[in-house]
């Protein structure tokens, strides 16, 4: 079992910036991917973020590439999504989740949400014009 908890949602404007931090806890971390999702009211969740618990390699959604960067710290068992330049649009449920992908997989893998089967309560971000 994996246990997840999120913070750092809040209200911000349009340009600005937030952190969201994720605790990571319960089992060995061997294999662990741990991602970024988020859902608007109305829409579906989707994949915003990932980082790979043992090679650091990450992977970004297109429409936050460039703005977004996801980082983890094994010492300290947390993953992080450090959000620049917020839209609106970017305003939704942020959630911390965790896939157990082994050490090879798939190309796609890490925004495929099916594979992810841990996560985290969500932690609201709203972002104004």
């Amino acid at each position: 079992q994996v246990q997840l908890e999120e913070s750092g949602g809040g209200l911000v404007q349009a340009g600005g910036s937030l952190r969201l931090s994720c605790v990571v806890s319960g089992r060995t971390f061997s294999g662990l991917v741990m991602g970024w999702f988020r859902q608007a009211p109305g829409k579906e969740r989707q994949f915003v973020a990932a980082v790979d618990w043992n090679r650091g390699k990450t992977d970004y959604a297109d429409s936050v590439e460039g703005r977004f960067t996801v980082a983890r710290d094994n010492a300290e068992n947390m993953v992080y999504l450090q959000m620049n330049s917020l839209k609106p649009e970017d305003t939704a449920v942020y959630y911390c989740a965790a896939a157990l992908l082994g050490t090879y997989y798939y190309p796609g893998a890490t925004q495929n949400i099916k594979e992810y089967k841990y996560w985290g309560q969500g932690t609201q971000v709203t972002v104004s014009s």
